[in-house]
């Protein structure tokens, strides 16, 4: 009687255990690995050059932009901005290489593509620049320079009280020589600089300063016949 009741009590766990259904698998699907897009190379408008105008209406032009297609993308954002106005102007969900933008004229402007896919990152072409000039216009001013260094909002340590200001080589659209002039100071980079400031050829500009002091400065680059300002850059001593 005691085997026979082992006997069914063996049985019936086994019938338990094959009636049971495995344990679902919890692991995780791993997230598909999406590379970065590749970086887009810029045709037109021409760097640092007189752009050419499509359909002009009164002081608006439309301009032509066109890339190379990059690797690993599924759209591009065309990005340009106003160099006098500091204008942003974007144009985004861009699936060809190609658009047209309709552009205030009698400025200077940068442009740049950014390309994007599903993935988190995004990849910057280089940034260039045009003018797009206006009616009677036969001189066209030099584009504005942008700091190298300081960064705009840098932190930097002075060496011997002194810091040196780096800005871009810039380039004229009549490929006019140009020079610069440079402004430096603690109030609003507008006050009246010395005179080895003023219509310099060199892109740097070693200045005297106080630590724990924010400094404001910016470049007027001149061609002689016209001028262009650029913005205002800040920077901090320690």
């Amino acid at each position: 009687m005691r085997k026979l009741l082992a006997f069914l009590i063996i049985g019936s766990q086994f019938l338990a255990s094959c009636d049971s259904e495995p344990a679902p698998d919890t692991t995780p699907n791993p997230e598909p690995t999406v590379n970065a897009p590749g970086k887009a190379g810029l045709n037109l408008p021409e760097n640092n050059k007189e752009c050419e105008q499509g359909n002009i209406s009164g002081n608006s032009a439309s301009v032509d932009f066109n890339w190379d297609a990059s690797t690993e993308t599924t759209s591009y954002a065309l990005e340009i901005t106003n160099l006098d106005t500091q204008e942003n102007i974007s144009k985004t969900g861009i699936t060809d290489t190609a658009t047209e933008v309709t552009l205030e004229r009698g400025h200077p402007y940068s442009w740049k593509v950014i390309s994007r896919n599903s993935g988190a990152v995004n990849t910057s072409s280089d940034t260039w620049k045009f003018y797009l000039s206006g009616d009677g216009e036969s001189n066209f001013a030099p584009f504005p320079a942008s700091a190298v260094y300081p960064t705009p909002g840098a932190t930097v340590t002075p060496e011997n009280g002194k810091v040196t200001l780096q800005w871009e080589n810039v380039q004229d659209p009549d490929g006019d020589t140009v020079t610069y002039t440079l402004f430096a100071d603690s109030v609003d980079g507008s006050q009246t600089p010395p005179a080895e400031w003023k219509n310099i050829t060199a892109t740097s500009m070693e200045i005297n300063v106080n630590s724990n002091t924010v400094y404001y400065w910016k470049v007027i680059t001149s061609d002689g016949t016209n001028s262009s300002t650029s913005v205002t850059y800040t920077f901090k001593t320690t």
